[in-house]
This record gives C-alpha cells, sequence and structure tokens, in this order.
C-alpha cells in the first residue's frame, strides 16, 4: 500500500504540476492575446489620430496655398491694373505731345515764312546801304578791304612783337632757371672727381715693406700719425705709394713732410712721429709766415699785421685750378700796378696791396658760410684798411659793385692773371681721358680710319676711308659726329671737327 502510495503520489505531483503549467501557459496565452488586443487598439487610435492630424494638416496646407494663389491674383490684377493706368497715362502724354509737336510746327512754318520775308527785305536793304556807303566813302568793296586788311595786319604785328617780347622775357627766366639746373648739375656730376684731386697728397715709398712699418704694431703708428696731423692716410693696393686725404692743405702737407722724414730716418714709432710733427709743424708754421713776408718784400708793400702775413702765407699751399692762390695773388697785384701806372688817375700803391689782399679770404680758417671775398672784406676791415680796399676785395667776383677805379683794376688784374695761358690747368689723367673721349667718339662711326685730338682737344681731325666713303657721305658724317659730341660729351668753348678724305695712287718705274 505504501509502495502504491510512494508511486501516485509522484504521479499526482506530476499532474498537478503539468496542470498548473498548463493554466499558467493559458493565462499567459491570454494575457498576451489581452495586451495583443489592447496594442491593436492602441495602434488603431494612434493610426486614426495620425490619420486625422494628417487630413488637418493637408487642409491647412490647400487653405495655405490657395490663400497665397488667391493673394498673388490679387497682386498680379492689381500690377495690371497699375500698368493699364500707367500705358493709359503714356497715351494721353503722348497725345499731348503729338498736338503740342503739331502746333509748334505750325508756329515754326509760319515763322520761317516771316524771317524769309525779312531776309529778302534785309537783303534789300543792305544792298541800298552797301551802295549808299560806297557813294558816300568813294571807296568800292575791295579798296575797303584792303584798308581793313592792313588795320588788321598792322594790330596783328603789333600784338605780335609785344608777344615775342613776353616770350623772350620768359625765355631769360627760364635760361637763367635752366643755367643753374645745369650749373648744379655738372657740379654733382664732377663733385667726386675734383673732389679727390684737390684733397689728396700722394707720398712715394721706396718698397712695399715700407707700409707695413708705417702701420705698426696693431696700428698704432698710422693712429698717432693721423691723430697728430688731423688727416686720413689711405693704405691700399697701390704699389710703393701711400695717399693723404684732408680738405686742409696744411695738414696735408705736415704729414706729407713728416711721414717723408720718417722714412728717410727709418725710426717710425709713436714718440718719434710726435717729435718729428711737432717740428715740422714749427717748420711749416714758419715757412708760412716767410713766404707772406717774402711776397710783401718782393712787392715792396708795408704796415701788415703779423696774423694778415700769416693769412698770406696760407695762400701759399692753396691751389684754384691748379694755379698757386699765392703767386696768382702777387702777380694780380704786379698787374694791377702796370695797369694803374698806364691808366693814370688813381693810387698805384693802393692798387696793388688791393691786389694782392683780393683772395686773401681763402686763407684765414674760419667756419663762416660767406664766400672767401666777404671774409676778406671783413678781414681787411679789422686790419683797419682802406675803404677802396674794402670795395675792391669785395667786388672782384662782382659780389657787390665797384665804386672806385682800384676796384676796376684789381678786377681786370684777376681776369687776366687767371686766363693767361697754362696758369690755369686740367690734371694730365683728366686731360688725356677728355682727349680718348674725343677720339672714341669719332672712331665708333662706320668709314673712318684714324681720329687724332689736336690743339688740347678743341679739334678733333679725322681721316676716313675714300673707298668706303664719298665726299657727299663725307660732309654727314661730319655732321653727324658733331651732334654726337654735343649730345655726348661736356667741354669748355667749341671743338673743330675736320675731315680728311684723300686718294692715294702708287706705282713704281722698272
Amino acid at each position: 500500500m505504501d509502495r502504491i502510495i510512494w508511486i501516485i503520489l509522484p504521479l499526482a505531483g506530476l499532474t498537478l504540476g503539468w496542470i498548473i503549467r498548463w493554466l499558467y501557459a493559458r493565462f499567459q496565452l491570454t494575457a498576451s492575446e489581452q495586451r495583443a488586443k489592447v496594442v491593436r487598439h492602441d495602434a488603431i487610435k494612434e493610426a486614426e489620430a495620425k490619420k486625422k492630424e494628417l487630413l488637418l494638416e493637408a487642409k491647412e496646407q490647400v487653405i495655405r496655398e490657395r490663400s497665397q494663389q488667391e493673394r498673388e491674383t490679387r497682386e498680379r490684377k492689381a500690377e495690371l491694373q497699375r500698368y493699364e493706368r500707367r500705358v493709359f497715362q503714356k497715351e494721353e502724354s503722348i497725345d499731348k505731345k503729338i498736338s503740342q509737336i503739331e502746333r509748334t510746327e505750325r508756329t515754326l512754318a509760319e515763322k520761317e515764312r516771316s524771317f524769309q520775308a525779312k531776309e529778302e527785305a534785309l537783303g534789300k536793304e543792305e544792298e541800298r546801304y552797301r551802295a549808299e556807303l560806297e557813294r558816300i566813302s568813294g571807296l568800292s568793296i575791295e579798296e575797303a578791304k584792303s584798308l581793313i586788311i592792313r588795320d588788321l595786319e598792322n594790330e596783328a604785328k603789333h600784338d605780335a612783337h609785344a608777344l615775342i617780347n613776353k616770350i623772350e622775357q620768359e625765355a631769360n627766366l627760364a635760361g637763367e632757371k635752366k643755367a643753374r639746373d645745369i650749373l648744379l648739375g655738372t657740379i654733382q656730376r664732377l663733385v667726386t672727381e675734383v673732389t679727390g684731386e684737390v684733397t689728396v697728397t700722394s707720398v712715394t715709398l721706396p718698397n712695399d715693406e715700407m707700409k707695413g712699418r708705417i702701420i705698426g704694431r696693431e696700428g698704432r703708428n698710422i693712429r698717432t700719425l693721423e691723430t697728430l696731423t688731423g688727416v686720413d692716410i689711405i693704405i691700399d693696393d697701390t704699389p710703393e705709394a701711400v695717399v693723404i686725404s684732408c680738405f686742409d692743405p696744411i695738414r696735408r702737407e705736415i704729414a706729407k713732410v713728416s711721414m717723408e722724414r720718417l722714412i728717410v730716418d727709418g725710426r717710425i714709432h709713436p714718440a718719434r712721429i710726435e717729435e718729428i710733427v711737432t717740428k715740422v709743424t714749427k717748420d711749416i708754421s714758419q715757412k708760412i709766415f716767410e713766404e707772406g713776408e717774402k711776397v710783401l718784400f718782393d712787392l715792396g708793400i708795408h704796415n701788415i699785421k703779423q696774423d694778415a702775413i700769416r693769412t698770406l702765407g696760407r695762400l701759399y699751399f692753396r691751389t684754384s685750378y691748379g694755379q698757386n692762390v699765392l703767386y696768382h695773388s702777387k702777380e694780380v697785384a704786379v698787374i694791377a700796378g702796370m695797369l694803374a701806372a698806364e691808366v693814370g688817375g688813381c693810387n698805384r700803391e693802393l692798387a696793388r696791396r688791393a691786389a694782392l689782399l683780393h683772395d686773401i679770404g681763402k686763407g684765414v680758417e674760419s667756419d663762416s658760410d660767406l664766400n672767401h671775398a666777404e671774409i676778406g672784406m671783413d678781414m681787411a676791415r679789422k686790419m683797419g684798411e682802406d675803404p677802396r680796399i674794402i670795395n675792391a676785395i669785395g667786388s672782384h667776383h662782382n659780389d657787390i659793385e665797384p665804386s672806385c677805379l682800384e676796384s676796376v683794376l684789381v678786377q681786370i688784374a684777376d681776369a687776366i692773371s687767371a686766363a693767361r695761358p697754362g696758369a690755369r690747368r686740367e690734371t694730365l689723367d683728366n686731360y688725356i681721358k677728355r682727349l680718348e673721349n674725343l677720339e672714341h667718339v669719332a672712331t665708333g662711326f662706320t668709314g673712318v680710319d684714324k681720329a687724332y685730338a689736336i690743339q688740347a682737344g678743341r679739334e678733333l681731325r679725322i681721316i676716313v676711308n675714300n673707298e668706303t666713303l664719298n665726299d657727299e657721305r663725307t660732309k654727314d658724317l661730319a655732321k653727324q659726329i658733331a651732334k654726337k659730341i654735343e649730345s655726348d660729351l661736356r667741354y669748355p668753348g667749341r671743338i673743330k671737327v675736320t675731315m680728311i678724305r684723300e686718294t692715294r695712287v702708287t706705282e713704281y718705274a722698272r
């Protein structure tokens, strides 16, 4: 029995479990069906709501589009109405204008007929007046025209003369301005070259080894020499030469003499350099005074202060266009004295004294911006010189008007001394360069065999090939070379171009 119970109980438990599981499954199925129904019901509701919403949106869109179309239709209608009004207004305006033009044309036609009638009447009156004028004046039409033309011609000539005078005056003013511009341009072009010529002095060395001794250890010798003399010493690749550069010619002379003595002495060191420079400075100062005294003694001029004598002596180291200024002043004094003796009526001694002092301003050590004539006037005034001498110094370059005969004589003597052939000369390098440029211009033309610059560059003789050029082409070539010289070169005065064309025939008698 117990065994049966133990068998039944598991079977009953299994059966009960299966029933419970079936019931749970059935319950879950029923719950799922109910949830599905709820979901389907919710989906249907949501779909219907979405459908209603879409319908509403579609209706609203249709309403909006219909409203937009209606608004656009109204606007187009309004615009068409405006266009119609404008067209109507324009038509009315055109009609009015056409009517006005027609009226204007009728008025113009009437006026034209009236003007033609008046013109015919005026033509008849003009003929009558012209005949009356000819009868009264006794002149025909041609004679009256000739008279009027002569009057107009005279008036035109007068106006032309006035215009020519005005143009000449303007040309003179423009010419002065152009001359100043050319002068400034020339100075600008030549300033470097001229400065190099007048501010440097060359010292010849026995050998290139001397350059190292002049420089010294770490440059102490050359620095000492430059500091004591106030010059710039240029040591470059030029063999056996040293260049001394300075605007003051006396400083250049002191540096040159000092260096020459040091080279001869052989002992080159700062202490010896200082000793030599001091001694040379004293010697140059004494030489300046002696040169001034010598000139005064030669000319027989007395009562000159020592400062003025030293100033005159400094002119010994000044040059102008290659001419020594002290010798130039002495020469001017001699010429002025001779002129005064020949002319008569003026003070010979005063003329000689004024001529000697006319360039004394060039020897004054001054940083003033005055020219040498003004500086010389101030110095002569401080020396208590005669007013005529002061005027002669200031007027020798026409800075002021000459007030006496002596001043005029000084001007004449100064011009004679400067214009004497050989008194003022170019440097050899510039002279040779100018002649070479002249010859180079000529040889650059076809048909030129040889070219020679003669008469110090005032004449250019050209030998042409007689087989290449005939006489007519030779004349044209001469004009071309002259124009080329005018356009490319700068020169004083004028240059004569001479063309030489010759035929040489050589035969031998055997």
